[in-house]
């Protein structure tokens, strides 16, 4: 099956943050407190993906208030933190919110998200992935993560399903 076929299926996108939302740097002050940078654009894509109806997680291991901000702020319902086994939460919420494996777009960059996006029907890679993601996903993106990736992945996925035209039109209207 190709990509676009894949990406027609699906009902719930997770998203790594480190690498894919960001990119991938780690900021600190000097008391200690972790700054990270997230696109704009990345953004408003979130936005477009929800009022389509599909569902948004963020899946990421490490643990963080900026993440957890962003995330409030785009309306994610779905944040888990922390997390080692980005496969067994992913099972767990497809089961949640009764969906296949078949349903869920993973996109991530390295090593730690490989047992998802294995399993997942629409594994995405940002182009910055690690060369091993890169050869196991089914679509890796021109943009790197925290440069429009993200977007280009959902772009990706509304065009697939017929949900493109119909989540730029507000934005076109004269």
């Amino acid at each position: 099956m190709d990509s676009k076929a894949r990406a027609a299926r699906v009902k719930l996108v997770a998203f790594d943050i480190d690498g894919v939302m960001t990119d991938g740097g780690l900021h600190y002050t000097d008391d200690g407190h972790e700054l990270k940078t997230f696109n704009v654009q990345d953004g408003l894509g979130i936005v477009l993906l929800k009022r389509a109806g599909i569902e948004i997680a963020v899946i990421t291991g490490r643990t963080s208030n900026v993440v957890a901000c962003r995330a409030k702020d785009l309306g994610i319902d779905h944040v888990f933190h922390g997390v080692g086994d980005k496969r067994a939460v992913s099972a767990a919420l497809l089961d949640k919110l009764g969906l296949d494996w078949s349903e869920l777009a993973f996109m991530g960059d390295d090593l730690i998200d490989l047992p998802a996006m294995t399993r997942c029907g629409l594994a995405i890679a940002p182009a910055n992935a690690r060369p091993v993601v890169k050869e196991r996903a089914h679509t890796v993106t021109e943009a790197t993560g925290g440069k429009g990736a993200v977007r280009e992945a959902i772009e990706f996925i509304l065009a697939a399903q017929g949900k493109l035209d119909a989540a730029f039109a507000p934005y076109l209207a004269p």
